[in-house]
């Protein structure tokens, strides 16, 4: 099963919590116990799993991304978003979930997250079961 939702940017880096929307997933795709597989098809975008609870966290994870891979005019690609592409690559486009009783197997603090690098966008999540 698949199903797939927009999540709308509002800069060139945020990081947007999508884990309703992925819980929302599971539940109308009836899965008690299994996994779910979360993917991105852009190549300046990512996933991650990270700390929901204090916005801190993300924060911080986007700004030392854009200290290891600051926007600059001297990489090959000529349309200007390199910086985007690496991020992308670093943090990777899908995540796997597990689920047990109809619930995502997360850690007390743990949310899904994203991660958007070459914003503003509309971009596409795409969730399926494994």
């Amino acid at each position: 099963m698949l199903k797939s939702f927009s999540v709308r940017t509002r800069s060139r880096t945020q990081f947007v919590n999508i884990t309703p929307e992925v819980e929302e997933a599971v539940a109308e795709f009836g899965l008690t116990d299994g996994a779910v597989l979360v993917y991105v098809p852009h190549t300046t975008a990512a996933v991650t799993i990270n700390e929901s609870a204090d916005p801190d966290v993300v924060r911080d994870l986007n700004g030392k991304l854009s200290e290891l891979v600051p926007s600059s005019p001297n990489y090959f690609h000529a349309e200007g978003n390199s910086d985007a592409h690496i991020k992308s690559t670093l943090v990777g486009c899908s995540e796997t979930i597990l689920v047990r009783d109809g619930a995502l197997v997360f850690g007390t603090w743990q949310g899904i997250f994203f991660c958007e690098f070459d914003g503003p966008r509309t971009r596409r999540v795409v969730v399926g079961t494994l």
